[in-house]
């Protein structure tokens, strides 16, 4: 069982959403706009956001940015609009689902379940490679001794990544293990993430190395 946030102005949307996740065995807290949502997060912990882009007084889109400022808890936002960009936009800001309106509250409790079990199914053993150090117990990733704040997935794909050494991924093999096949973004979700995982590594960000056409690798010189 899971708490959960769902931060959406629709009060029927908010109501069906809410029922599905409860049917789930999950607990809810819901928020009727950006503000609201964000002095829930400030005084409850959650273990996953449902945040709809379009609300008033502040958008999903900032509430998400502001929320990975706290942490890295899990986000799927939820919008109207269904251009790339806009998908793009999101996990820019530290997204890590999307869905489109309108959409099946049976899909979104599925995709929660599977940001759920993917964050609480971390191995337990420590990966260090370079100068850096990801211990999945805690979730904690460091770069040449400082902690790097990671999102969720920009977390699941550097630890992907790092467990399977050498190993090259196309961008679409990327998706389908990291996301899921049921994932609605495109191959330029995976490159957006990679950009910001070595721009927050720094210079240890060297070690994912993108081969054209192909894919990415995580390497380490001897």
């Amino acid at each position: 069982m899971a708490s959960i946030l769902i931060a959406e102005d629709e009060k029927h949307m908010q109501d069906i959403i809410a029922e599905y996740m409860q049917k789930g065995g999950h607990t809810c807290q819901t928020a009727d706009d950006g503000v609201d949502a964000l002095m829930l997060l400030k005084n409850t912990p959650f273990d996953l956001l449902i945040l709809d882009v379009m609300m008033p007084h502040l958008d999903g889109f900032s509430v998400c940015r502001l929320a990975r400022e706290m942490g890295n808890i899990p986000v799927i936002l939820l919008t109207a609009k269904s251009s790339e960009e806009d998908k793009l936009k999101g996990y820019e800001y530290g997204a890590d689902d999307y869905m489109t309106k309108p959409f099946s509250p049976r899909v979104l409790l599925a995709k929660v379940n599977a940001l759920l079990r993917r964050t609480a199914s971390s191995p337990v053993d420590t990966l260090c490679a370079g100068k850096i150090t990801l211990i999945p117990a805690s979730r904690k990733v460091y770069a040449d001794g400082k902690e790097v704040a990671l999102t969720h997935m920009e977390y699941e794909l550097l630890h992907f990544l790092m467990a399977n050494p050498g190993q090259v991924f196309s961008r679409d093999q990327l998706l389908n293990r990291i996301w899921g096949y049921d994932f609605e973004g495109t191959t330029r979700t995976v490159d957006t993430h990679i950009k910001n995982l070595r721009q927050k590594l720094g210079g240890e960000g060297k070690h994912i190395v993108t081969l054209i056409r192909s894919g990415y690798k995580f390497e380490v010189s001897a």
